[in-house]
């Protein structure tokens, strides 16, 4: 299964929201919608969204207000979407963090061809990969899909956002608390226990021996680490 890209859309119009989720919808985006900031800061807590487009004329606050705010509380891409058309409000928000500036009227193809971008950045802003192959597996991050011998794997949206966090570094050692805090976000308390859980699921779904695993090696009471160089896993690269 394809685990989509989560994009929240926050403006005050009911018929801008519309235009936007079925253009994004019709690219196979998921859609989280916010009225005023209120609603956009519970949402961006919430759903944990990889792109925020952002109106600025919200009903009880100005959303140039909103633009630190959720840099600072997030790692979201901000592109913020606005009638204001003056240069100097143009500048302000790119100042304050926000990412991409689109300018109402738009275009539904700029937009989607921004939201692209924005994602390909995202993905590599940190030195990380858009798609990968170890052995007979492929994981396209842009897409979201994880083949296997050329077939698609149905993964659960947890099990997605573990093999996610691997995946971006392979070969890099991704500790316990670094996946944990991306996949639980809002647990007080993490248990490894869940995470050595989905480990397992996945290997049952990616390995050809999940009791010898190859691809997903485990770091003993650190992490895990995605191997793209399967053959010489060394011995106690193993279960865990």
């Amino acid at each position: 299964m394809k685990v989509r890209h989560k994009i929240l859309v926050i403006d005050d119009e009911l018929h801008i929201r519309r235009l936007i989720r079925a253009a994004l919808e019709r690219a196979d985006y998921a859609i989280v919608e916010a009225a005023n900031a209120r609603e956009a800061v519970e949402r961006l807590r919430e759903e944990r969204p990889d792109i925020v487009l952002l109106d600025l004329g919200l009903p009880d606050r100005d959303g140039l207000e909103l633009v630190p705010l959720f840099k600072q509380q997030s790692d979201t891409t901000l592109i913020v979407v606005s009638a204001r058309d003056a240069t100097e409000e143009k500048v302000a928000a790119l100042d304050l963090g926000a990412d991409d500036y689109l300018t109402k009227p738009f275009d539904t193809d700029e937009l989607l061809a921004r939201v692209r971008v924005a994602l390909r950045n995202r993905l590599t802003r940190d030195g990380g990969n858009l798609s990968l192959s170890v052995g007979d597996v492929t994981i396209d991050l842009i897409a979201r899909t994880v083949t296997k011998g050329g077939r698609e794997v149905h993964l659960t949206p947890k099990e997605y956002a573990v093999l996610e966090q691997l995946a971006r570094f392979p070969g890099r050692v991704i500790t316990h608390k670094q996946i944990m805090n991306e996949v639980w976000p809002h647990e007080h308390e993490h248990h490894v226990e869940y995470l050595r859980v989905l480990i397992r699921t996945l290997r049952h779904k990616l390995e050809t021996d999940p009791q010898q695993p190859r691809i997903i090696s485990n770091e003993l009471g650190i992490g895990y680490r995605l191997r793209l160089g399967v053959d010489s896993l060394p011995a106690d690269g193993g279960a865990g």
